[in-house]
């Protein structure tokens, strides 16, 4: 491997560098865009349980919101139960905004790379065809120099496109990925906009039929949840 980068030529080590960017990259989003992590099964019931359990303390929203991208999503919506559907809806959607960010991190770097690095490549194949061209003299060709050259236009050349080719697959598939987890953190937020809406409306009949003339009636549903 050694004699390999002997004869690529000083070119070769930015594509060197180039490419241990690229691996760490491609590391970090594989672990971040982990399912699991995005979207932890099961939340959205535990979440529900919860609220209609507990009503969800500050503690526990905080919990939430700090666990992973789809429990800070839903406790944005969680924080704005009391307000109106499209306020609450706002306030999920300008969360999502910012989850959706955070998951694509890195990866217009990594395309970044993808696209730069064949340039980086032929930059190091002009530094071998001038390295050819010195070689040449009215006496002839030192075929020495003539052949390092050579190398170092082809091995750079070469270390390019190993370089370009993954980074693009990679950047594509996580841009894909991403679509993929925005989509089912949509739908996960609007199921919670509804039961919560639900909610609300209801504790707000109880509430207008408590205050009515007369009050309620002992011994119906809503008198029962109300109390005396």
């Amino acid at each position: 491997m050694f004699s390999i980068i002997q004869a690529a030529g000083w070119p070769i080590w930015a594509l060197l560098a180039t490419s241990v960017v690229a691996l760490a990259l491609v590391i970090d989003r594989l672990a971040a865009l982990r399912r699991s992590r995005v979207l932890p099964a099961g939340l959205l019931n535990r979440v529900l349980v919860e609220y209609n359990q507990h009503g969800f303390p500050p503690e526990a929203l905080r919990t939430l919101a700090t666990g992973s991208p789809l429990g800070q999503v839903l406790s944005a919506g969680i924080r704005n139960r009391n307000a109106t559907r499209a306020s609450m809806r706002e306030a999920i959607e300008e969360e999502g905004r910012a989850v959706a960010h955070d998951l694509t991190r890195f990866v217009g770097a990594l395309a970044t790379i993808a696209a730069i690095a064949p340039l980086m490549g032929l930059f190091g194949t002009v530094v071998g065809m001038i390295e050819i061209f010195g070689a040449q003299s009215p006496a002839g060709a030192n075929p020495q120099q003539l052949a390092h050259g050579i190398s170092v236009a082809l091995y750079n050349t070469a270390f390019g496109l190993i370089i370009a080719i993954p980074a693009m697959i990679f950047s594509r598939y996580f841009r894909a990925v991403v679509e993929g987890h925005v989509v089912e953190l949509e739908r996960q937020s609007a199921k919670l906009v509804n039961v919560l809406q639900v909610d609300r409306r209801s504790r707000s009949t109880e509430i207008m039929a408590a205050d009515a003339p007369g009050g309620l009636q002992a011994g119906s549903p809503v008198a029962g949840r109300v109390g005396p």
